[in-house]
């Protein structure tokens, strides 16, 4: 008998927006990536779908996301592929799509480390996102303060320790979430913030993940002054070795709560998890005011973005 020739069709991408519900699915697919960058984050993501527009689809175990690119022109663009198929493979899948579809095949926030990766698939144009390089510091820098680079920071926590005996930290969980969002919902908009879309933006996600927070795999934490009142909060995700920071808020015209809650939340997470060797504070957006906040902490490194072009 004849043996039958079988035909192996291309498979094909076909997306639909992401939504609180794909979290379960699409947070464990993020966390293959291999990269620090925050992009590659359930926070990174599911923190700002409805201003990138992210759309999702999943094959054969391999997380592809097509949103708008993280520059002024908000093209659409896609993410590098993350999961089992190889990057050979994946990266034609999306040329395949754009091809359908009209699109270029534009990958957008690319980190530098996986830039080679993409050159030698067939980049055309290369660009780098200046606004949105994430800032990354050893987190026993952090933990400690230790140097004369951190005089100014330790002495913004004696400060605040001196004005609030008895402050101390605690978890962002059952207990205290409430009193958080009470807390976020009297904080006006950040006045560091240069845009004020984006900052009321954040805002609303903020709150949103404030009000579902056992959806996230967050880990968090809140400071308390010394009469018991909540004056920051903060939360993150741990991915392998790098604790990535999503949410610091804190009451400005508290002297020193905002350095003393990302000191004590650093001690805290690496008594919790010692693999932890970095901290990702993620990117500034090109705010003035969180560049000045964000080199004042001296970063080990800056990871840089890159959005690029591929030969169609």
């Amino acid at each position: 008998m004849p043996r039958r020739e079988v035909l192996t069709l291309p498979r094909q991408l076909s997306f639909e927006p992401v939504t609180a519900a794909d979290m379960s699915s699409v947070a464990p697919l993020l966390r293959r990536s291999g990269s620090r960058s925050c992009d590659f984050t359930a926070g990174g993501i599911f923190l700002w779908i409805q201003y990138f527009g992210y759309e999702q689809c999943i094959v054969d175990d391999t997380l592809f996301l097509k949103g708008l690119s993280e520059d002024i022109s908000r093209r659409p663009s896609f993410a590098l592929p993350v999961g089992k198929i190889p990057l050979t493979e994946s990266v034609d899948m999306v040329r395949a799509y754009c091809r359908r579809h009209g699109l270029p095949p534009l990958f957008s926030a690319v980190p530098e480390d996986r830039l080679q990766d993409l050159v030698a698939l067939g980049a055309t144009e290369i660009n780098e996102l200046t606004d949105w390089a994430d800032y990354i510091y050893l987190a026993s820098d952090l933990a400690t303060l230790t140097g004369k680079r951190y005089n100014k920071k330790r002495n913004h926590v004696h400060r605040f320790e001196a004005d609030n005996p008895g402050c101390r930290l605690e978890p962002l969980d059952s207990t205290s979430l409430a009193e958080a969002i009470d807390f976020f919902e009297r904080l006006g908009i950040e006045s560091e913030k240069a845009d004020p879309a984006m900052a009321e933006f954040e805002r609303e996600q903020v709150l949103d993940v404030l009000l579902n927070y056992g959806d996230y795999p967050f880990e968090g934490a809140v400071l308390r002054d010394g009469h018991g009142r909540i004056v920051a909060f903060t939360a993150g995700e741990v991915i392998g070795d790098t604790l990535v920071l999503h949410i610091e808020k804190m009451e400005h015209s508290i002297s020193g709560a905002g350095e003393t809650i990302n000191n004590y939340f650093a001690r805290y997470m690496l008594a919790r998890h010692p693999e932890i060797v970095y901290i990702n504070r993620e990117d500034d957006s090109g705010d003035p005011g969180l560049r000045y906040a964000k080199q004042s902490y001296h970063p080990a490194l800056m990871l840089r973005k890159y959005n690029v072009l591929l030969r169609e």
